[in-house]
């Protein structure tokens, strides 16, 4: 019986076979990488806002703590959002008149909150808690960045499963002492694992990294 596939055929059914399989690998690290851009995350992009809060000015400027405006952060899941009467503590003599400033009183003198835009919006279906992370050593700028350097705020983190992750997994790596939490200019010493261990001891830290920690 004559040969019905030219002997150049079992080549090219390899070379296929091979070149599929990498065709495939090289999407999925494709996918890996885009899943992992600032396209997806919205990573270090500068979020308008309806005034153009600059934190640059008020913490590096001025010298606000976080707290001034974000007052439930210690005591609460939630950050909190600053009402119009905290902005109008300063600025009812500090450039009152300013026309930037316009929407802050409009807000003051109707009751109706200003529509800020969230810059760290996770998804529903995760569970996060400020105030447990605080009182744990964990600092506003491991996840915030500096936001004294920010004129506008953007996500310095992805904020990915995985990013949170390694931080349960070794938070030696990360916590701080709980007076330096809300200091934009803390830097982590040489000895940071040897003093991230003592913390992680002494504040009780527990390697959280089941499912149910953060979805509930």
């Amino acid at each position: 019986m004559s040969q019905i596939f030219h002997r150049s055929a079992n080549t090219i059914s390899r070379v296929s076979i091979f070149g599929a399989v990498f065709v495939v690998a090289g999407l999925l690290v494709v996918f890996d990488e885009v899943n992992r851009s600032p396209w997806v995350t919205q990573a270090d992009i500068a979020r308008g806002q309806p005034i153009q809060f600059s934190h640059e000015r008020h913490v590096a400027g001025n010298g606000l703590d976080c707290r001034y405006c974000h007052t439930s952060v210690e005591d609460s899941s939630f950050a909190g959002i600053p009402p119009t009467k905290t902005c109008m503590s300063c600025h009812s003599q500090i450039f009152a008149n300013s026309p930037f400033l316009e929407p802050v009183r409009e807000s003051f003198r109707t009751g109706r909150s200003i529509q800020w835009t969230r810059v760290h919006d996770l998804p529903d279906f995760v569970y996060f808690n400020h105030s447990i992370h605080v009182n744990k050593g964990v600092g506003c700028t491991t996840c915030h960045g500096q936001v004294d350097r920010m004129p506008l705020m953007w996500q310095e983190k992805s904020l990915q499963m995985e990013w949170c992750i390694d931080c349960h997994r070794s938070p030696e790596l990360y916590v701080r002492p709980r007076e330096a939490v809300f200091s934009v200019e803390y830097t982590p010493p040489g000895d940071q694992l040897q003093l991230g261990r003592r913390l992680v001891a002494e504040y009780q830290i527990q390697r959280l990294t089941s499912c149910s920690t953060c979805h509930r």
